[in-house]
């Protein structure tokens, strides 16, 4: 499952829940079983960060009738998600909302994302983050803007990795690039590395053209679709996620029906973007342009 722990803290909570309440044990008494609050119950419960002792999970299992070949399972889980990920060193620099994502975003095997307004986190230099998080937090102290651009160096890492790369699909709006975010030069750099980025065989960035009226993508507004790889015990593999951005935090979707929404989104965007081709042409006038 790789380095993170976000996956298997997210489906052992998944599994505890689904056996207490399969066993018709309340919250309350589950607590009581291993002398823990409530909140610590719904922690482990919900995939959240919490301390989490093999004892406790055992415990847990065993109350709620679990086979031992259930418990030695979910007991793995529990020491995978003991491990920390790479990005726990940044706690400092990232956003408590934010911070599951980053988890899954490096758990991902695909990502498909839209982003009508910015270049995708994922794909910007180092100028335009600083733009960004400038524009976004223009009091905030220069040593905790350049924390959170080293932390977004770091979630590149897995664009251009030989063993595990991860699957990132791109759906931007033209009219996104032509805007001069930091100036021409920044966004000439910028959109230089787009182009960069987008020969990669794992990596496609396609435009929804300027001509383009109305559209789904204006009614979404940005969101990013999480999949996950398959866990060897099929029923343990992660559903997608949806998240969806706001001014004042993420919203993560996890509903089949939510996420069903969300795909037929990215349906009808594909009916309406540039082919990859295409795309690098409009970015490369683009590029002309800023550069005159």
């Amino acid at each position: 499952m790789g380095a993170s722990s976000t996956l298997p803290r997210r489906l052992l909570g998944r599994e505890l829940n689904a056996l207490r309440e399969a066993a018709g044990i309340t919250m309350d008494e589950a607590k009581k079983a291993i002398s823990v609050g409530k909140q610590t119950i719904w922690r482990m419960e919900t995939g959240q960060p919490v301390r989490l002792r093999l004892i406790d999970v055992e415990r847990l299992c065993q109350v709620y009738g679990a086979d031992d070949a259930k418990i030695a399972v979910l007991l793995g889980l529990a020491e995978e998600a003991q491990s920390k990920g790479w990005w726990n060193a940044f706690d400092d620099a990232i956003p408590q909302d934010f911070n599951l994502f980053v988890g899954l975003e490096q758990s991902a095997q695909r990502l498909t994302s839209y982003q009508p307004l910015l270049v995708p986190g994922l794909l910007q230099t180092v100028e335009y983050r600083r733009e960004v998080l400038w524009s976004e937090f223009p009091n905030m102290d220069t040593s905790e803007v350049e924390r959170r651009i080293e932390l977004s160096q770091h979630r590149k890492v897995r664009l251009a990795d030989t063993e595990n790369p991860i699957q990132l699909s791109i759906i931007a709006d033209e009219l996104a690039l032509c805007r001069p975010i930091g100036g021409p030069e920044v966004m000439a750099t910028q959109i230089r590395h787009l182009l960069e980025f987008g020969t990669l065989e794992n990596i496609s960035i396609r435009l929804v053209p300027k001509s383009v009226g109305m559209h789904i993508g204006m009614i979404t507004n940005n969101f990013v679709l999480m999949e996950f790889p398959p866990h060897p015990r099929a029923h343990l593999t992660e559903p997608p996620i949806v998240f969806v951005q706001g001014y004042t935090g993420g919203l993560y979707l996890e509903k089949e029906s939510e996420v069903a929404i969300y795909r037929d989104a990215c349906t009808r965007l594909q009916r309406i973007v540039l082919a990859e081709n295409d795309s690098r042409t409009v970015m490369t006038h683009i590029l002309k342009e800023l550069t005159r």
